[in-house]
């Protein structure tokens, strides 16, 4: 689907990736991981800079607009699907199958408010799970996500890892919950300084290694564990 080859980035004129390369096929479950300022997100929003025309993006930003209700918030992952008079005029008076879809989506999403309610009202976890809700209506075929579920309980954040699956044929996901990677990607990639020091498919991966990433040893000299495995 995509390959990346000595990719260098840079994040407010510091050097944030380095020489990069690898690729992600078509299907792949992918978490990105690593320690504060390994360069994850800046690595995730190129690769949405390259695959934006078929995927949905949920930043940790999240660009959520506070005056607007929750409705009106997810509905903006709808926005390219329509003429810009269908999208004011929503504005104004919702439409009933975008309202009933994005109350669909928010229910799934266990966002149990009105959806009328202001963004200025909500938790930082309702917030989260807007805009989680704002890309899943996107309805894109590849889901990337920087910490989607970084304010929920884990059980909840399960919960809703598994209607991305559901929904998206090929996800890449940057997590801070390591358990998480380890239990159900298909494939974990840790970055480190810049670099990717780990690249593992599922049944390869053990604790050890992520703990390993984390504390900046050398992952294995096994050369099944080669650097950019794809």
């Amino acid at each position: 689907m995509i390959t990346l080859e000595n990719l260098t980035l840079k994040y407010e004129d510091k050097l944030a990736i380095n020489q990069l390369s690898l690729s992600i096929k078509t299907g792949e479950k992918v978490a990105i991981i690593g320690t504060s300022g390994a360069g994850k997100s800046t690595l995730l929003a190129h690769l949405y800079k390259m695959l934006k025309d078929n995927a949905s993006y949920c930043s940790q930003k999240q660009g959520l607009v506070d005056s607007l209700s929750t409705y009106h918030n997810v509905y903006m992952g709808a926005l390219a699907r329509h003429h810009w008079v269908y999208n004011l005029v929503n504005l104004i008076s919702p439409f009933k199958q975008p309202f009933n879809d994005v109350a669909k989506i928010c229910e799934i999403l266990e966002l149990d408010f009105p959806i009328s309610k202001k963004l200025s009202e909500l938790s930082g976890g309702q917030r989260q799970r807007v805009a989680l809700g704002r890309a899943l209506y996107q309805e894109q075929a590849v889901f990337i996500g920087d910490e989607p579920f970084s304010a929920l309980d884990p059980n909840m954040a399960k919960r809703l890892l598994d209607v991305v699956f559901s929904r998206h044929e090929t996800v890449i996901m940057v997590l801070h919950d390591k358990s998480s990677a380890l239990a159900h990607f298909d494939r974990v990639i840790g970055l480190s300084q810049g670099n990717v020091i780990l690249d593992l498919p599922k049944l390869e991966i053990t604790s050890a290694a992520i703990d390993k990433l984390y504390a900046g040893s050398p992952i294995s000299n096994d050369p099944c564990h080669a650097l950019n495995h794809v």
